[in-house]
């Protein structure tokens, strides 16, 4: 199959370039290992829409991340997705550890964000009563925000698909070849041809790149674990809570979601397995040991969940993205490295590598281009009277699957038939949190089982948790019209 420009990866940075790419008059095909939207570093992290303090100036960090932290509300605003900009904080613990504090704050002022500056212990303490005592100051930057990570992608894959732009799901690039003007890539799923590629393969974007030119590159997975608290505790609050930054990262962070919980973490270990979401015990408890410096008050009955995330560390000199053509590889274009802000830098990423690929291969403006998504139904954010005139044209959404998270069927039928849709149990999570709340799906993966079997047509045992073998169903106990 014969294309304009391939983009491999369907995680929020392919995506957000497959987004761009439908303002192009060219045809565009992503081409995703996984059997969904999302399965990766994108589904698995803090969720934070990060101001642009913390990145060295002139850096490509620092430049993606305040244009897509600008972009982001908007955008949020246009495809439906939660988004709040809640601003945050930066703890300083040791009067000795203050020109950190004013490095930050430089920093922040190179880059160009807007409203920074340095709160002492009163009004800290003001704008978060739960913050440690021991906090002396901090860096507040109102600008930062929450946003959700999974369903920003998937909005911006509904968004690419609307303006044509092609998905195949289960297609690993297995090989990489040049032929005359076009890049040959051979997949699971057969072979598709391209002038142009983008490479936005997330932990497996060094081996492509590796493919096809001479400047190797090596991602290291750096794992990151996180807790999820309930929703109860939510009010702890108002702001993400950050301590300074150290030479792995942002460190243990604890902040509000767009939902309504806690999130503390994430831990910083390099591994060798980029399959390697795990938790483990003693990266648990070194998570709520750090995020109780923060807030001291944090409790631990609390947790609902744990899980881990891996990010794409590239080890540099001056640590930072990689992004544009590969050295030696004509119109194959990496976005490498791409860890934290990745989230915040990925629509202003996207719009980079699309308009460059379009670029490369003549595209005009697609002047029918639409800007949005399908209609997004949310029957728990309405009204009663709301809800109920809805309900009565459209019964399945009076229809609770997800105790929980108040999911209807008419949501989880939708987040089905949407293009791309769900085919996993993970995949309807994603897409309308159903699975998300107290209970981590023990009550409703029966029905949400029932309800994809019906809508796809699929036999419940061919149906997965996360694609490939991850089958919920191993068999019956005992034969159809069998008395118990």
């Amino acid at each position: 199959m014969q294309y304009d420009v391939l983009v491999v990866g369907a995680g929020v940075v392919g995506c957000a370039t497959a987004m761009e790419l439908g303002k192009y008059s060219l045809r565009a095909a992503v081409i995703e290992a996984g059997e969904d939207v999302c399965t990766g570093t994108s589904k698995a992290n803090s969720a934070i829409v990060h101001a642009g303090f913390d990145a060295r100036p002139g850096s490509l960090m620092a430049r993606f991340n305040v244009e897509g932290s600008h972009a982001m509300p908007k955008l949020c605003e246009r495809l439906q997705v939660p988004f709040r900009r809640c601003g945050a904080l930066v703890l300083c613990f040791d009067e000795a550890d203050r020109p950190g504090l004013e490095e930050l704050l430089l920093r922040g002022v190179k880059n160009g964000v807007h409203g920074l500056r340095i709160v002492e212990r009163g009004e800290l303490h003001e704008l978060e009563p739960n913050v440690s005592p021991e906090a002396v100051a901090a860096l507040y930057a109102p600008t930062s925000g929450i946003v959700c990570p999974f369903e920003l992608t998937c909005a911006m894959a509904e968004n690419a698909a609307r303006n044509g732009v092609e998905f195949f799901f289960d297609a690993r690039v297995e090989r990489i070849a040049r032929e005359g003007e076009l890049w040959t890539l051979e997949t699971a799923r057969g072979s598709f041809e391209a002038p142009v590629v983008v490479n936005a393969a997330g932990l497996h974007s060094a081996e492509l790149n590796n493919m096809v030119s001479e400047k190797k590159l090596t991602v290291t997975p750096r794992k990151g674990e996180y807790m999820l608290l309930d929703k109860k505790v939510g009010h702890m609050l108002s702001r993400t809570v950050f301590q300074l930054p150290t030479k792995m990262g942002k460190g243990v962070l604890v902040t509000p979601t767009v939902h309504g919980n806690l999130l503390m973490g994430p831990t910083a270990v390099d591994v060798q397995d980029p399959e390697a979401t795990n938790t483990t015990a003693a990266g648990l408890e070194s998570v709520m040991q750090k995020a109780r410096k923060s807030v001291p008050t944090l409790p631990g009955n609390r947790t609902i969940t744990s899980f881990a995330g891996l990010r794409a560390h590239v080890e540099r000199e001056e640590h930072d993205f990689i992004i544009g053509e590969a050295e030696g590889a004509p119109g194959f274009l990496n976005a490498v490295g791409i860890e934290s802000p990745g989230l915040s830098a990925a629509p202003a990423i996207g719009a980079f590598l699309a308009e460059s690929a379009a670029y490369l291969v003549s595209a005009p403006v697609n002047k029918k281009y639409d800007s949005t998504r399908p209609e997004v139904y949310r029957p728990n954010e309405m009204t009663v009277e709301e809800r109920a005139a809805f309900v009565a044209e459209h019964p399945l959404y009076g229809s609770i699957i997800c105790r929980c998270e108040q999911v209807t069927e008419g949501e989880i039928v939708d987040a089905i038939h949407r293009v791309p849709g769900a085919r996993s149990l993970d995949g309807v999570k994603r897409r309308t949190r159903a699975g998300m709340g107290r209970c981590q799906a023990g009550f409703c993966s029966p029905r949400v089982l029932e309800i994809l079997s019906r809508e796809l047509g699929v036999p419940q045992e061919q149906l997965t948790k996360s694609g490939g073998a991850s089958f919920p169903i191993v068999g019956k106990t005992r034969k159809d019209g069998e008395n118990a």
